[in-house]
């Protein structure tokens, strides 16, 4: 278990039964092998919401609205769209540069890792874009590191809720709906 997710264990025990991914399946599926600290922390606590805020997308998760091979395809071409008329992040000028949803807000915000070309996934660092708009923020940490640092008060996002994270923490599986 790598260290931040130790660290998340401690600020929120995980579920007994978290389910189960078919990884080869999934990766498959997106074309790309997944972060080590992403499919450990999805091992550990499955598709979830947290602080009644941030959702935590899963693939194949249980409730369909989560699932995140269905995210990926969503955002991939709303974003295609998005960028004939607007600017991409600098982050994404490298060619072969592209985005992956992770985790996405109840407020619509959605939450990525930055992929460059030939760059080891767990190397993939985090993108948070604020919903209905272009703002977008870059965070030089895996997305567990992003997680508990969030939820630890150490990351200050100006595109999240300031009402994220909450006092005192709230945990959910998703469940099939």
């Amino acid at each position: 278990m790598n260290a931040a997710l130790a660290r998340l264990t401690q600020i929120i025990a995980p579920p007994s039964e978290p389910g189960n991914t078919d990884w080869d399946a999934a990766q498959g599926q997106l074309g790309v092998v997944l972060p080590t600290d992403y499919k450990d922390l999805i091992s550990t606590y499955g598709g979830s919401n947290w602080d009644d805020y941030l959702y935590l997308l899963q693939p194949g998760c249980p409730n369909d609205n989560y699932d995140l091979i269905e995210w990926e395809d969503q955002q991939t071409e709303a974003l295609e769209g998005l960028w004939e008329f607007e600017k991409k992040p600098d982050e994404l000028a490298d060619a072969g540069s592209r985005v992956i949803p992770w985790a996405t807000t109840d407020n619509g915000e959605c939450l990525y890792w930055l992929v460059r070309a030939d760059q080891d996934p767990d190397q993939w660092t985090v993108m948070v874009n604020e919903a209905r708009g272009d703002r977008w923020e870059h965070y030089s940490m895996n997305c567990t590191e992003f997680l508990v640092a969030v939820l630890e008060g150490d990351v200050q996002s100006s595109v999240l809720s300031s009402r994220f994270p909450l006092a005192e923490h709230e945990f959910r599986q998703l469940v099939a709906v």
